[in-house]
């Protein structure tokens, strides 16, 4: 494993086939809501991350880009 992850905490759901991977103290169960919440958010009010069919990006480049554009409007409305 590369060094820098050495240090790094683990926070997981409460499955079972975590604890065979990332041992002790690094392992902490939950504060996982915050990051399901804004993915949850992403794919509410970016269209381009629901469905292939409806709106899609055709270079991954421009994907990227609304999502960098989406984030300070998002960070200013929860303010």
């Amino acid at each position: 494993m590369p060094t820098p992850y050495l240090g790094a905490v683990c926070h997981t759901d409460r499955l079972a086939a975590y604890k065979g991977v990332v041992f002790g103290a690094r392992h902490v169960i939950g504060g996982t809501r915050h990051i399901e919440r804004f993915n949850a958010t992403l794919r509410l009010r970016v269209a381009h991350l629901v469905r292939l069919s409806l709106s899609f990006s055709r270079q991954r480049a421009h994907l990227e880009l609304l999502i960098w554009m989406f984030i300070p409007r998002y960070k200013a409305s929860s303010r």
